[in-house]
């Protein structure tokens, strides 16, 4: 993964910096977030994963996020006990899916 703003490989999460992950389904579908933070920049590259249930996966990156708006989705995500579960239902994926869960 490299970030968006100034190409730096950034090293995995635990290593460079605060990053967590998140899955949900939505119709039918898994989608996994991940948040990279790049030390150099204090922006966030999100790496999308998309495991279509009738299709190929694909890999996408978002962003750059500011610092601020990045943080703002951590929070969001480390309410839930449980981010990797696709299936949660809890007011933290709902709110990090906006509302569009299956």
């Amino acid at each position: 993964m490299r970030c968006l703003v100034c190409l730096r490989k950034l090293a995995p999460p635990a290593a460079d910096g605060p990053a967590v992950s998140i899955s949900g389904g939505i119709a039918g579908d898994e989608y996994t977030e991940t948040h990279f933070f790049c030390a150099d920049c204090h922006a966030y590259t999100v790496e999308v994963v998309h495991d279509r249930f009738l299709g190929e996966t694909t890999v996408l990156e978002k962003g750059p996020l500011s610092e601020a708006d990045g943080l703002a989705k951590l929070e969001i995500v480390r309410r839930c006990p449980q981010p990797w579960d696709k299936k949660c239902r809890c007011p933290a994926h709902r709110a990090y899916f906006g509302d569009s869960l299956d």
